[in-house]
C-alpha cells in the first residue's frame, strides 16, 4: 500500500489497494467524535511539533537546527488522549506550519456534529502566530498560547521578578507572582490582546514565563489559567511519546514522503486502536491508565500454546500468567462494548 501511486486504479496489474489520506484524516476525527455518549461543554485542541530523525537520504531531507539533526517535522493534534492529526512535514519549515488548515477541516467537522461545543486552541510559543490568533479569533475559537520572552515584556514584569526573589529569599522556597496585562507587538499582532505573566523565582534564578489568551479575566483569573489550564498542555507530549515510540510512528525509512506519510497513518491507527482498549476494554482494571508500551508487554506479548483440533482451536496460557484477570476482564468488557 505504501508504495501504491495516488494514480493508481482497478485495472492496474500490481499494487491496487491505494490509500486515500482524507478519509483517514475524516476517520481520526469521527472515531474521537463518536467516542461521547454526550456533547461536552468544552474541548481543548493541544497542537504541537516534533522530530522524527532521518538516517537516509529520503525525500524532504533538511538539517534542523534546534535537534541538530536531519529530521521530519510531524505535526499532531490531540484532544485529551484522542489523537486528531498526525501530519508528516519536512523540518524546514516554521513549527506552526500548516496548522490553520488543519484546525480548519478538524473544527468544521466537530461543529458539523456539535454546533455548539466551545473549542480552545492551546499550544507553546512555537504557535504563537498572528495568522493562528487571527484564525481564531474570525472563528470564535478560544486560544492559549505559549508567548516567547522578549525585553519589553521582562520589562513589564521587573518589579514582580524582584518581589519574587525577596518571597525566594525569605521563605527559601520557589515563588511565584502572577500578572496580567494588555499587551501587542509592535509589528507582527494586529491587535492588543490578553497576556498572563508569570514572575517565577526558583533555587537556579529567576524563570519568567509568558502566555497569551482570548479567555476573558471574568472567564479564568491569571493564576487559574496559567496553571490549571496552560500547564495542563503538558499530558500531550506523553501522547506523543506513545504514539511515536511505542506505535513506532518513528520508522519513516523509505524514499518518498507520500509513503512515510502512509506509515505514520498506520502508527496513528494502532494508537486509536490501543487507545479505545484502555478507555473501553481496560476500563475498571489496574491497566486502565496505562501507558501502550506496557499494555503491549503484559496483555499482548505473551507466551502461549495454541492447539489444533478437528473442532477447534484451543488457545492456553500459563497458570502463572499474573494479569489473567485483567485479560478476562478486558475480554468481557470489549465483547460487551
Amino acid at each position: 500500500m505504501e508504495l501504491t501511486g495516488e494514480k493508481a486504479n482497478e485495472k492496474d496489474r500490481y499494487q491496487k489497494i491505494k490509500c486515500n489520506g482524507e478519509e483517514i484524516d475524516e476517520l481520526l476525527v469521527d472515531v474521537f467524535l463518536d467516542s461521547f455518549k454526550r456533547v461536552p461543554r468544552r474541548i481543548i485542541l493541544d497542537v504541537d511539533a516534533t522530530d522524527d530523525l532521518i538516517h537516509g537520504n529520503q525525500e524532504g531531507r533538511f538539517f534542523h537546527g534546534y535537534y541538530k539533526n536531519y529530521c521530519y517535522l510531524p505535526l499532531y493534534i490531540f484532544c485529551e488522549d484522542h489523537l486528531l492529526c498526525a501530519r508528516l512535514r519536512p523540518s524546514n519549515i516554521d513549527a506552526s506550519e500548516g496548522t490553520v488548515e488543519e484546525l480548519e477541516r478538524i473544527v468544521f467537522r466537530i461543529l458539523e456534529r456539535w454546533p455548539e461545543v466551545e473549542i480552545v486552541v492551546r499550544g507553546d510559543s512555537g504557535f504563537c502566530r498572528e495568522r493562528i490568533m487571527a484564525w481564531c479569533e474570525e472563528r470564535g475559537v478560544e486560544y492559549i498560547f505559549g508567548l516567547a520572552k522578549n525585553a519589553r515584556l521582562q520589562k513589564i514584569l521587573h518589579e514582580d521578578l524582584v518581589d519574587a526573589e525577596i518571597m525566594y529569599a525569605t521563605r527559601g522556597k520557589a515563588s511565584r507572582i502572577y500578572r496580567d496585562f494588555v499587551y501587542q507587538t509592535r509589528k507582527s499582532w494586529s491587535k492588543s490582546r490578553r497576556v498572563i505573566a508569570k514572575a517565577e523565582y526558583l533555587s537556579k534564578g529567576a524563570n519568567p514565563r509568558f502566555v497569551v489568551t482570548s479567555l476573558s479575566d471574568d472567564e479564568m483569573d491569571a493564576k487559574k489559567l496559567y496553571e490549571e489550564m496552560y500547564c495542563a498542555r503538558g499530558a500531550m507530549e506523553n501522547r506523543i511519546k506513545e504514539q511515536q515510540l511505542y506505535m513506532f510512528a518513528d520508522r519513516t525509512s523509505t524514499s518518498k514522503m507520500r509513503s512515510n506519510q502512509i506509515r505514520l497513518y498506520f502508527s496513528s491507527l494502532a494508537y486509536v486502536l490501543m487507545n479505545a482498549l484502555r478507555r473501553f476494554g481496560l476500563k475498571n482494571t489496574r491497566l486502565a491508565k496505562a501507558q501502550c508500551h506496557t499494555i503491549r508487554l503484559k496483555l499482548f506479548k505473551i507466551g502461549a500454546q495454541v492447539r489444533v483440533t478437528v473442532r477447534k482451536i484451543w488457545v492456553s496460557f500459563a497458570e502463572g500468567y499474573p494479569y489473567k484477570y485483567v485479560f478476562l476482564r478486558a475480554y468481557a468488557n470489549v465483547t460487551k462494548t
